[in-house]
């Protein structure tokens, strides 16, 4: 097989433009049912740093806005456990676990506030989010005035800075292509990591 180093360039554009499209029928899928539904508004498009704002917060059924209801315990139990299950259940093995964790420790003393900052949060798309975290790009400041944003970027790069070499981090602003078998010289020894 052989490398390209256009490639992954490639591959990221492709993983951002899939990503934004994604969004973007979500989005449809909401007016239409918006506009089937009489008497009820919902707000789909807001002035963020994208052309479609990934900072819409829903419930199970993507139809409303999530409610922030703390006034029961019952309420605060169900909100508690709904954005638990989001923060450990996204699909991403690494975010799953550090937001899951995070989220884990902290919920229980959030105010409405960082529970809205934790929503947008967690509305983020995965690859992107990820990077961010980890100082491979650089986020956008509507993301970096977030405070819970701040707190989990705050604790997975000190984990990096005490557990990690920094041999084995992406350059910021790069993105990590280096594999697990890099070690490997001779004959049979990739190119380059992962192949």
């Amino acid at each position: 097989m052989l490398f390209c180093p256009f490639s992954t360039v490639f591959q990221n554009r492709l993983d951002k433009a899939m990503a934004t499209l994604r969004i973007a029928l979500r989005n449809v899928h909401r007016i239409v049912n918006t506009s089937a539904v009489s008497g009820r508004t919902t707000t789909v498009f807001r002035p963020q740093y994208g052309w479609v704002s990934t900072y819409f917060s829903t419930n199970i059924s993507n139809t409303q806005p999530l409610n922030i209801d703390l006034s029961n315990e019952e309420s605060k139990r169900r909100l508690y456990n709904r954005l638990l299950y989001r923060s450990k259940q996204r699909g991403f093995l690494e975010l799953d676990l550090v937001l899951g964790k995070w989220v884990e420790e902290h919920i229980h003393s959030m105010d409405e506030n960082g529970i809205k900052a934790l929503v947008n949060v967690l509305d983020l798309e995965n690859p992107d989010l990820w990077k961010w975290l980890t100082g491979q790009e650089q986020p956008p400041e509507a993301v970096t005035l977030n405070p819970v944003f701040s707190a989990v970027q705050q604790k997975v790069l000190k984990n990096l800075n005490n557990h990690s070499s920094l041999e084995t981090r992406a350059t910021p602003g790069r993105p990590w292509v280096r594999g697990w078998d890099d070690i490997k010289k001779g004959r049979d020894s990739p190119i380059t990591g992962n192949q």
